[in-house]
């Protein structure tokens, strides 16, 4: 690959992930903040990522592996999304803010895997050249949280009061907007199925794969999977207003220790698998979601203050011990013709399926211990998610037989993380 391409596409991915980043961070904190949303109302907000992920399998296998170049349906949808993005940061109410949210993730998830389109396009050995290239956008989403923390403190107490949380809209927008024009003169990415070659919904669902659930082993991850989804809403959806409303300072910023830990868990996580084989990784990814909500339960800003912090760097474990794992053990099970399908219909199930019932019930969890000076008692909000995922962990454990991995599945893990809805 020549270095002026590679350089593009890390700049792409850089945009990607900071756009991202940007604003899906604090979204809760600026919804209960700047619109009075409630905490079903901002359950409906952060459901749109999963709408979005439901939706974006037909945008990409019905228009854009058809009819239109990557990099042209990448910039349009950006340019799409800057003009929603300045609409939601000026918004007067719930009311008015969640059909462009909603419009906006419809819009945003597909680009997640026509980013990686573009650029597997333009690889001779994807498994060697993707990981740098995609490890700038993990960087992307840490400068956003830095960004907003660090430089511009729009996550402080008497910011946030004075609605300079709608700031990370207008950054995130004209960062869409910067990635919209210079998608355009990206590598050219042309359409893979030809013109007139019929595509079935059930190829772009996935839905082939579902034999898979035949296997009893693979039956009982499934479900788990779905099920673990359910306490990691929680984090996307609450983590940052609780870190806000107790007073923690440059909280956005000081999330990003969970991307950190995302690269570092999955350098160790090839090891991890090698040693102890895949239901111990899977419980030890359960486990570590217990474990986060606990010190989130009991944790605070003064003297257990290095409980919050260590529960935001279990982030690596939580994600990568569990759902990259996830990912080598549904690629392990289906063979070579539903590969894609198998990877397809997990996402769906997960980030769709689990993630869109998560959002939901922590929005209920939410306003069922909102107290009467508009605070939460987050002790009680932590300590649900963290009881339902030891009650999976234990289905898990009794029912899930050990598997051992082929040292070759094992050493194909990638060495950068995706973020929740990226497509690899």
């Amino acid at each position: 690959m020549k270095s002026t391409t590679r350089i593009q596409l890390s700049f792409m991915m850089f945009l990607e992930f900071f756009i991202w980043g940007g604003w899906f961070v604090t979204l809760g904190t600026f919804l209960g903040s700047n619109l009075a949303a409630t905490g079903a109302q901002t359950g409906m907000a952060f459901s749109t990522q999963s709408w979005g992920a439901i939706i974006a399998p037909f945008i990409i296998g019905l228009i854009a592996d058809r009819y239109f170049n990557a990099e042209r349906i990448l910039g349009v949808l950006h340019l799409a999304g800057a003009f929603l993005m300045y609409r939601m940061a000026n918004v007067p109410d719930f009311t008015a803010f969640y059909p462009l949210v909603l419009s906006y993730m419809i819009l945003y998830m597909p680009t997640l895997a026509l980013v990686n389109s573009v650029s597997f396009n333009q690889m001779q050995d994807p498994a060697k050249e993707f990981s740098p290239i995609r490890v700038w956008g993990t960087i992307g989403w840490i400068v956003a949280g830095l960004t907003i923390s660090f430089i511009f403190s729009w996550d402080a107490q008497e910011a946030i009061k004075a609605g300079a949380l709608k700031n990370t809209f207008l950054m995130a927008g004209g960062a869409s907007l910067v990635l919209g024009i210079f998608s355009f003169f990206l590598p050219k990415t042309p359409p893979k199925v030809e013109q007139g070659e019929k595509v079935r919904i059930a190829d772009i669902l996935g839905l082939e794969a579902l034999r898979l659930l035949n296997n009893r082993n693979y039956l009982i991850f499934f479900v788990s999977s779905v099920l673990i989804c359910i306490p990691l809403a929680f984090y996307y959806q609450q983590a940052n207003p609780f870190l806000v409303e107790i007073g923690m300072q440059n909280a956005t910023g000081k999330m990003t220790i969970g991307q950190v830990s995302e690269v570092l868990f999955m350098l160790l996580l090839p090891v991890f698998l090698k040693r102890y084989g895949m239901k111990a990784t899977l419980l030890v990814g359960m486990a570590a979601w217990t474990i986060r909500y606990l010190l989130f339960a009991f944790g605070d800003v003064g003297q257990y203050s290095f409980m919050l912090l260590l529960g935001i760097a279990l982030h690596g474990i939580c994600y990568d011990f569990f759902f990259v794992s996830g990912q080598i053990f549904t690629d392990s099970k289906a063979g070579p013709k539903i590969k894609s399908a198998a990877q397809g219909l997990i996402t769906l199930a997960t980030y769709g399926l689990g993630m869109l019932i998560g959002f939901w019930v922590a929005g209920k969890i939410s306003d069922a211990n909102l107290l009467a000076d508009g605070t939460h008692s987050w002790q009680n909000i932590w300590v649900f998610p963290a009881i339902f995922a030891a009650a999976v962990f234990v289905l898990f454990g009794l029912l899930f037989k050990n598997e051992k991995l082929e040292a070759a599945e094992v050493e194909d893990v990638p060495v950068v993380p995706t973020e929740p809805g990226a497509v690899v």
